[in-house]
């Protein structure tokens, strides 16, 4: 049985509100399982490092949370071995995968998460790069990982920021639900988790809990007709179509 213990924001701030001021409670409930005070922040998806460093600090700050930013650490890998929780904020998600690779960070966040059972907190690109690769990302591509592939902490993939088409728009570009099934006609392809705004996955082990706002998210699946799931709906069963991934 995995170890891990994962929550996963669609979102890191809802409009008319602070950053992550709707998840709060959530944020505490997770992390009082394993007695975590202190944070270590990955602020990687953000150029201005210093800036979003801040933002965080005051947001966890209220929560009653010490923050630490990985970017100030001369070694961001004992960082992450000294970790009692990550936080991996959004923006653009191939700068945070790449620079997660940059500094070999990528096998021992998996490494901590999984078998130790580390908490792992994201929101928009944080939580992309939780799942197998970032090809279901909304981002540009403004630099370029090694690879796709990412932490693989659980065996699908996640469209955070997901919406549906407004029917009263003339704009006859491509929806996101379009955009997913293009996805699908890649050979290797996995179910992908569209998460709406204030959407958050949680994870325990074996078990996935649908959490946050009271909306649903919608589950695409090869070949299969997209799915609506409300909140509080046992998602446990997408932790099983890959499991071998995640051992």
């Amino acid at each position: 049985m995995s170890k891990r213990e994962l929550l996963l924001l669609s979102n890191g701030t809802m409009h008319g509100s602070e950053f992550l001021e709707y998840a709060a409670e959530y944020i505490k409930s997770f992390l009082a399982r394993s007695g975590a005070k202190n944070i270590l922040f990955v602020p990687y998806a953000l150029h201005d490092h210093d800036k979003y460093e801040e933002t965080a600090r005051k947001a966890f700050a209220k929560m009653g949370y010490e923050t630490e930013s990985i970017h100030r650490s001369s070694d961001p890998e004992q960082a992450v071995m000294n970790a009692e929780a990550i936080f991996a904020g959004g923006g653009n998600t191939f700068r945070l995968l790449k620079t997660l690779y940059d500094k070999n960070l990528v096998h021992l966040i998996r490494q901590r998460v999984l078998q130790e059972g580390m908490p792992y907190m994201g929101a928009s690109a944080g939580t992309n790069v939780a799942t197998v690769n970032i090809c279901t990302t909304n981002d540009m591509p403004i630099v370029y990982p090694p690879t796709f592939t990412a932490l693989k902490l659980v065996p699908f993939n996640i469209n955070p920021h997901y919406i549906e088409p407004d029917n009263t728009s003339k704009h006859m570009g491509e929806t996101r639900e379009l955009r997913i099934k293009e996805y699908f006609e890649c050979e290797e392809s996995y179910p992908v988790l569209a998460l709406r705004e204030g959407s958050i996955l949680q994870v325990k082990g074996d078990q996935a809990e649908l959490r946050g706002l009271p909306q649903t998210a919608k589950l695409f699946v090869k070949n299969e007709k997209p799915q609506e799931y409300a909140v509080g709906a046992d998602m446990s069963f997408l932790l099983k179509l890959g499991k071998h991934m995640c051992e």
